[in-house]
């Protein structure tokens, strides 16, 4: 059993993937590290894991522990992803791993000097939905695709939340509008060649709390909003000439829905629904991941493609400082 420590108790952790890590077919959670060791000691004692550190330090030494999964702040991303690296871990990483493309050429430097395996968490790449709509286009279901259309949003105001902190890299690009950018890049298989956008800043907080933005792909065009203070809303359509597809719970699967796929044909005289109930998309993200480790064919989430995904919002940034396009 590949032995995983968690760095931090962040609430994305206690929710959601340390309960999935520990009914993965091929993991386990040993240790978890807090400054608070109370706290650790709390989390680790809640869900039967033997090992509760006070410095993340002393985690990264053990003996007990495989790989890492960080969920710390952004900000905090690269540093503990390249000395988790350099410790000799495996390191599965939050969304997103870092705060801009050039801060990854160090972390891939450090991966390589290692020989571990380190992975940006971009869980929706290994929900069987995603892999279907990926399928589905490829296949020529919906004819020529023209338009992908993306939506993301949440409301939340709240001053203590990270997300609403710039120092720590929140923003709504970083935290949500880097699903719709994944989203489309994975199911198409394509990249963005230039991008216009409009993004609105949060004068208390300095960061982005909305963002719309137009993609060109060359063979197709995009456009996608994300905003951390509007009413919550998921939303992804593949548009093309005899169809198109409409994900009804595209990022938070479970959580936020009942995840389906809905093929509709050109004249909506035929619907096909594709349902995927009970899919626990951290669980088969950790399984690849550990199969990926041992040796398996498995496909996971490069550090090359984070680049990628990263330029793709940098971008966004940067075209909404001026008027027309910005090249990507």
């Amino acid at each position: 059993m590949f032995r995983w420590g968690i760095l931090s108790t962040a609430k994305i952790g206690r929710d959601h993937v340390i309960p999935q890590l520990q009914d993965s077919e091929n993991g386990v959670v040993t240790a978890i590290a807090s400054r608070d060791h109370a706290r650790a000691r709390a989390v680790a004692d809640r869900f039967g894991v033997p090992l509760a550190f006070s410095a993340y330090e002393e985690l990264l030494a053990s003996s007990d522990v495989d790989g890492i999964y960080i969920p710390l702040p952004t900000s905090q991303h690269i540093e503990w992803a390249i000395k988790a690296a350099q410790a000799g871990k495996h390191v599965l990483c939050e969304k997103p791993i870092s705060l801009n493309a050039a801060e990854i050429a160090p972390l891939i430097a450090a991966r390589d000097a290692n020989n571990v395996l380190v992975c940006e968490a971009f869980m929706v790449t290994y929900h069987p939905q995603w892999l279907k709509v990926r399928s589905l286009i490829a296949e020529g279901a919906i004819g020529r695709l023209r338009h992908v259309q993306g939506a993301f949003s949440y409301f939340n105001t709240d001053p203590s939340n990270m997300r609403n902190d710039a120092s720590l890299g929140g923003g709504g690009l970083p935290d949500i509008g880097v699903y719709p950018t994944v989203a489309t890049r994975f199911s198409t298989g394509k990249e963005p060649l230039r991008v216009q956008s409009t993004v609105e800043m949060d004068p208390n907080f300095g960061t982005d709390r909305y963002a719309s933005v137009k993609a060109d792909f060359g063979a197709f065009e995009m456009s996608f909003y994300c905003s951390t203070q509007m009413a919550a809303r998921q939303l992804m359509v593949f548009h093309g000439e005899d169809g198109f597809i409409e994900l009804t719970t595209p990022f938070n699967s479970g959580e936020y829905g009942h995840p389906t796929v809905v093929l509709e044909s050109r004249g909506h005289d035929e619907a096909t629904t594709f349902r995927f109930g009970g899919v626990r998309q951290y669980r088969l993200q950790a399984e690849a991941f550990v199969r990926k480790v041992n040796g398996g064919d498995d496909e996971v989430f490069t550090l090359e493609n984070s680049v990628l995904n990263q330029k793709f919002i940098d971008a966004v940034y940067r075209a909404a400082k001026h008027d027309g396009w910005e090249p990507v």
